[in-house]
């Protein structure tokens, strides 16, 4: 019988707007930041059921996480002022590996999220290239000083040269695309979650002809595994619970 493992309750220290993204600072107390890519459920106030964020930044006490208001959970998070507090349970999941000689991190839209913290993590300042939907979006870019930025209708891929290990984070197409210009690319996939450890089966995917739970096997996972990458389907109860 699977395990549940308990959240501890923490503090809001501050949120900030980052283009139309809310960054929300928590009070870190006890919990690990833990490796680049793995992620944390946070309470979504008024909601049932929590939702999965990547770390973007950890800096002393605190621990930040980038919200893209597109629901009411994650409207909810984006409400939160100082002082507030909700549950945290992580870190969860398999993050990047860091062993990498020649990093290149990869973003497109949200999915700068973990890119921050794995930049910092790499040594501060490893090449990136990110791309978004519109300038707007675009101002999220702050949090990554130095990355080289496009916007729709170019594509980020255009940017990757030949010769780095990828690190890459964003929507499925593009992931997709990076995978077949860099087959042993790291790519941090999403998926609805309502557990965050394998018990609610909310985030099975197919990877190498099985079905796998991507809390437990991901959320970062090697492209080489990714060969017709194909969402399993879920109780539609879970989906409508689980959305943003």
């Amino acid at each position: 019988m699977q395990s549940s493992p308990s959240p501890s309750r923490h503090r809001v220290t501050g949120s900030e707007s980052v283009g139309p993204y809310t960054l929300v600072r928590l009070e870190r107390g006890d919990l690990d930041p833990g490796v680049p890519g793995q992620f944390f459920m946070l309470e979504a106030p008024g909601r049932l059921l929590p939702r999965p964020f990547s770390l973007c930044l950890a800096p002393p006490g605190e621990l930040a996480f980038l919200v893209d208001p597109i629901g009411p959970g994650t409207q909810a998070l984006c409400r939160l002022r100082a002082g507030d507090a909700i549950a945290v349970l992580g870190p969860l999941g398999n993050g990047y590996r860091l062993d990498v000689d020649r990093p290149l991190l990869v973003g497109g839209g949200i999915g700068i999220a973990p890119l921050p913290y794995l930049a910092e993590q790499l040594g501060g300042s490893p090449p990136s290239v990110l791309g978004f939907r519109s300038d707007e979006h675009a101002e999220a870019a702050a949090l990554l000083p130095g990355a080289e930025i496009v916007v729709d209708p170019v594509l980020v891929t255009e940017l990757i040269d030949p010769g780095f290990d990828v690190l890459a984070c964003g929507p499925e197409p593009m992931l997709h695309a990076v995978a077949a210009l860099c087959p042993t690319a790291q790519l941090a996939w999403e998926a609805p979650m309502a557990c965050g450890y394998g018990a609610c089966y909310g985030c099975v995917v197919e990877i190498d002809g099985g079905l796998k739970r991507l809390c437990l096997e991901g959320p970062v996972l090697d492209a080489t595994h990714l060969e017709g990458h194909v969402r399993n389907q879920v109780p539609d109860v879970s989906r409508r619970a689980v959305s943003a």
